[in-house]
């Protein structure tokens, strides 16, 4: 028996879109308690306590909310050209762009309800400021205690119009386990909680 692939490592990160950024900003870092790691043109980088990356959100001014973006981690530069091989063949690959802001060459994708997608691997680690610089060396940062000072980017729910369509697309060309999904009487599934690593779930559709 072949033993399955798995070259997703893990979420990287999520961009989300806002018309009202400054008041999406405060809520993040006031009410979730993010710290902010970066500024580049209309967008704004925040990372939890627990990110080992650089950041876990890019947050985008917009003219209407939404996603814009999702990332999704490789393990190895091996496994990054495998699954960018295999978005390619499955017709829903878009193509390469050089990187952005903490991660390097990524390869853009959608997923079959539209959803836009990339996986990356070589990423910069975070580097705490002297007043983050935490006192164990297993945390990539001070706990502060902010707010609900969230840990990390734990798992993401994307809405779909075909759940059956996109679970499919995930555990094929994105290598994700299915844990657990939920089927109406008619056979339609209504559900998909699927992961990348030991994890309940990461990726819910």
């Amino acid at each position: 028996m072949t033993e399955p692939v798995r070259d997703i490592a893990r979420i990287g990160h999520a961009e989300l879109l806002t018309p009202a950024p400054e008041q999406s900003l405060r809520f993040f870092v006031d009410v979730l308690g993010m710290e902010v790691e970066a500024r580049e043109g209309r967008s704004v980088f925040l990372r939890g306590w627990g990110d080992y990356l650089r950041y876990s959100l890019k947050l985008t001014e917009a003219p209407t909310t939404g996603l814009g973006h999702m990332a999704f981690r490789a393990w190895s530069p091996e496994a990054l050209e495998r699954r960018a091989a295999a978005i390619e063949r499955s017709g829903w690959g878009i193509g390469w762009i050089e990187g952005d802001t903490g991660h390097g060459r990524a390869y853009q994708f959608t997923d079959p309800d539209g959803h836009r997608m990339e996986v990356f691997y070589d990423a910069e680690r975070y580097v705490p400021p002297e007043h983050l610089r935490p006192s164990l060396k297993n945390q990539p940062q001070r706990y502060v205690g902010r707010g609900a000072a969230v840990k990390r980017l734990d798992h993401v729910n994307l809405l779909a119009a075909d759940i059956a369509a996109n679970r499919e697309f995930s555990e094929r060309e994105l290598t994700y386990r299915l844990h657990e999904k939920v089927v109406l009487d008619n056979g339609t599934e209504s559900g998909a909680w699927l992961s990348a690593s030991i994890a309940a779930h990461e990726l819910i559709y």
